[in-house]
C-alpha cells in the first residue's frame, strides 16, 4: 500500500524559527575551516530546518559589512568585503641570496666590462645559463653594452647605475682590488685551489679565489 507524504510521522520537535537558524549558520559558518555546501550545514542544522531560506537573510545582515557571506561554487563561507580586501595586503623585503654562478657572473661583469657572454665563459671555464644573466637583469644589477665589432657583432654586458648604488661605489673603477679584500678579510692567505682561465691577479701568487670567496661575501 502507498503512503502519501501527508501520512509520514511529523518530527516530534518543531523547526527554530528562521532567525534562529541564521544564527547556527552564522556560528558553523565562522567556526568551519573551509566553505561548506547547504547541505552540509543542513545536516548540521535541527531537523526540519530550512538552510536555503536562511541564508538569504543571513546574507543580508552582513550586506554592507566588513565581513560578507560568498558563495564560492557551490560552496559557502565568510570572507572579509572585497573593498576591504587592501587592508589585510603585507609588504615585506624578501632577501634573496645569490647563486654561486650568479656571484661569479655578476663579479666578471664588473671587473672586465664590457663583457660578451663567450668572454664570461672563457673566464669561469664553464657556460653561463639565460636564467643567470636574466635574473642579475631582473635585479638590475647589469644591463647590455654595446655590441662588439667582431663576427656576430655579440651583445656585452656592464653593471647598472643601481649596482653602484647598492654597494656604494661611485664608478667602477671603485671596486675593490685584491690587496684590499684580502686587507679586509675578505680573502684569505691561503694559495688558492685552482685559478680561472683568463683573470690576472694583482700578486704573481694570489689566483682568482676573490671570485670564489670574496665576491661571494660581497655580493651576500
Amino acid at each position: 500500500m502507498d503512503i502519501k507524504a501527508s501520512d509520514q510521522p511529523e518530527s516530534l520537535f518543531e523547526a527554530p524559527p528562521v532567525v534562529e537558524q541564521e544564527r547556527m549558520i552564522e556560528a558553523i559558518l565562522f567556526a568551519s575551516a573551509e566553505p561548506l555546501t547547504l547541505r552540509q550545514i543542513e545536516e548540521r542544522l535541527p531537523h526540519g530546518s530550512d538552510a536555503s531560506e536562511a541564508m538569504v537573510l543571513l546574507r543580508k545582515r552582513y550586506t554592507g559589512r566588513g565581513v560578507c557571506v560568498m558563495k564560492l561554487g557551490d560552496r559557502w563561507a565568510f570572507r572579509t568585503a572585497p573593498d576591504l580586501g587592501f587592508l589585510l595586503q603585507k609588504e615585506r623585503v624578501e632577501t634573496r641570496k645569490l647563486s654561486r654562478a650568479a656571484i661569479e657572473t655578476l663579479a666578471i661583469i664588473a671587473y672586465h666590462q664590457p663583457v660578451s657572454r663567450a668572454e664570461i665563459e672563457e673566464i669561469r671555464g664553464v657556460s653561463v645559463s639565460r636564467g643567470t644573466i636574466d635574473l642579475l637583469m631582473e635585479l638590475d644589477w647589469i644591463k647590455l653594452g654595446r655590441r662588439r665589432m667582431t663576427p656576430g657583432r655579440p651583445v656585452t654586458f656592464v653593471v647598472t647605475q643601481s649596482f653602484l648604488d647598492h654597494f656604494g661605489l661611485e664608478n667602477p673603477r671603485d671596486l675593490p682590488g685584491i690587496k684590499e679584500l684580502r686587507d679586509a678579510g675578505l680573502l684569505d692567505n691561503r694559495p688558492p685551489p685552482g685559478a680561472m682561465p683568463g683573470i690576472q691577479a694583482e700578486d704573481p701568487d694570489q689566483g682568482d679565489d676573490w671570485q670564489q670567496e670574496g665576491q661571494e661575501e660581497m655580493f651576500e
